[in-house]
């Protein structure tokens, strides 16, 4: 605010003028005492001025019977994900009372570097929700993967300084943090006196102490409780996760308490716009840890004023004078459904979205894989121990399993009936052509393929099939449409979704894209396909940096050990 702006809200605070906003009639929830006070809310330009007392606005909002809370903050999440762009995106999750993001976009920026950030930089300053960018610490994840760009140190500096960063995106190579790897350790040196955010799945005992000692400070892998408790104790602030494949707020729910809010955040990590449809966002996970028994002023308090700390937004996640005017409007706390949500102080719909200026999408024509046939997906062999990929529906974390499948000429076939799928990843960057294929457990398949270019966190063409003529045409199929996901039986495509903003985005607004993900839910479970969001379970199963059996380009991934298995 500028001194005249200034003036003017401490004139509207002490009732001197009437305020631009004030919302008559309802309570708001204190998240310092955990009371529901009566009394109106006096609003100045994006700028909370008054609580407590009776004022006048030049313009005013009936929210009698209502209860106002503060925006909510999901702490760590990847736009990218959720399959639109972050200006659709914004239009899906805003009027839910999501008020503040604070994304990585590290999914674009494995694809086509330093653009998808700079994309990202720029649609920030013009979405209604104040989006809030980490610099990508892990791009690519580790060097055992071909993504489409790397990005070293002298790569961020250039806008460390700029108004929507807030600091190191996750650090997700921990073992490169525990072994001291030069370019993590560039890294965290340059952002010492800024946020660093943390990234450690069972990393516990000696390793967190090593992890944390580097000033990472908050950590949105964890998986249990006693793990929770024990990175609590060391100073770390938990956030708690529930995306579409990763659901940790019911293991979680012992730690959401009065005591431990102060320490603890809510985020979604990936969530796309049909569970957002279904279920809802950080409204959701709101719901449903106060239906399960959690404490209201501890759940309130984690989406939002807690976050805030974290993070350093240090003008937000209260209802008080001087605070700034992000607020929910709720029937109750318990169903927490949002009817009315301010903005900055603007009434969030239509029409404000409709006034903002969009930017034009980057890094089109991005699959760049080499034609395969079903001979490419043979899974040459002399013996027929067999190192499998064991899903855990709910969880990013994979088992390492060792399965017997018989070699039969000179390589071996999935197997349906043992719940045994044939697993491939194909380089899509135009770097090397790398394929690499192996087997995996938990799918339930019984015929045909899915495919997609969502692939964590190098976003090459991920593909799962029983049949290899199958998994060709998937596969070929995304280099036709640009990216995304497909379901094949027979050769023919049951269902597709066209993700051509690098292989990860729609150019459609949220509502098809969520319509078209029936659909493509719908075919794969005629396959036979059991897990609830099978493309993004797929997608992670990729990712070389949690435990315990991944697969890249580069073959498959002890993440135990960190290596490559020969």
């Amino acid at each position: 605010m500028n001194r005249q702006q200034l003036a003017s809200a401490i004139a509207q605070g002490k009732g001197a003028e009437p305020a631009d906003l004030v919302l008559k009639g309802g309570r708001f929830f204190d998240l310092v005492s955990g009371r529901l006070i009566d009394g109106n809310i006096a609003i100045s330009g994006d700028r909370i001025t008054g609580t407590c007392a009776d004022y006048d606005g030049k313009q005013e909002i009936d929210i009698s019977g209502k209860i106002a809370v503060p925006g909510f903050i999901d702490t760590h999440l990847h736009v990218e994900s959720s399959c639109v762009t972050p200006f659709e995106f914004d239009r899906c999750v805003t009027p839910r009372g999501i008020t503040t993001a604070i994304c990585d976009p590290h999914e674009i920026a494995n694809v086509t570097g330093i653009s998808g950030i700079e994309y990202f930089l720029e649609a920030a300053l013009r979405t209604v929700i104040d989006l809030r960018v980490q610099l990508s610490s892990c791009v690519p994840s580790t060097t055992m993967e071909t993504a489409g760009a790397t990005l070293e140190i002298g790569d961020l500096l250039p806008f460390i300084d700029h108004p929507k960063v807030i600091g190191l995106a996750e650090v997700m190579n921990y073992p490169g943090v525990l072994n001291g790897d030069p370019g993590i350790l560039a890294k965290l040196e340059a952002f010492q006196n800024r946020h660093i955010d943390g990234h450690a799945p069972l990393v516990r005992g000696y390793d967190i102490n090593g992890y944390c000692a580097a000033g990472i400070r908050t950590d949105h892998e964890t998986t249990s409780a006693e793990e929770a408790l024990e990175k609590l104790s060391k100073g770390m602030h938990i956030l708690v996760r529930e995306g579409s494949v990763s659901k940790d707020l019911d293991a979680l729910l012992p730690i959401i308490t009065e005591r431990n809010s102060p320490f603890l955040a809510l985020c979604t990590d990936d969530r796309n716009p049909l569970d957002i449809a279904e279920h809802g966002h950080l409204d959701y996970m709101i719901r449903h840890a106060i239906d399960r028994g959690a404490e209201p002023l501890a759940v309130y308090r984690a989406a939002s004023i807690s976050a805030a700390r974290a993070f350093g937004l240090k003008d937000r996640g209260l209802i008080a004078p001087g605070w700034r005017a992000d607020i929910v409007i709720l029937d109750t706390l318990e169903d927490c459904n949002a009817k009315t949500v301010l903005a900055a102080g603007r009434p969030v719909n239509e029409a404000l979205f409709a006034s903002r200026k969009t930017i034009p999408p980057v890094a089109r024509n991005s699959v760049n894989a080499p034609q395969v046939s079903a001979d490419h997906f043979h899974a040459p062999a002399n013996k027929a121990e067999t190192h499998v990929i064991g899903i855990e529906p709910g969880k990013i974390i994979t088992r390492h399993l060792l399965e017997d499948i018989e070699v039969s000429g000179g390589h071996k076939l999935a197997h349906p009936g043992r719940d045994l799928a044939k697993i491939a990843v194909i380089e899509r960057h135009g770097k090397n052509g790398n394929i690499a294929t192996g087997f995996v457990r938990g799918f339930e398949m019984k015929r045909g393929a899915i495919a997609s270019t969502v692939c964590h966190d190098h976003h090459n063409i991920a593909v799962v099939g029983v049949s290899e003529t199958d998994m060709a045409v998937a596969a070929n199929r995304l280099g036709e449409i640009e990216g995304g996901f497909v379901v094949v039986l027979d050769g023919a495509i049951l269902a597709e979704v066209a993700l051509p903003v690098a292989g990860l985005m729609s150019l459609k607004p949220f509502e098809e894209v969520r319509d078209e993900l029936v659909v493509l839910r719908k075919a794969a479970r005629d396959l036979g396909v059991t897990l609830e969001e099978p493309f993004l379970q797929l997608a992670f199963l990729a990712l070389p940096v949690i435990p315990h059996l991944k697969i890249t380009d580069h073959g498959l991934i002890d993440v135990d050990r960190f290596e490559v298995i020969a």
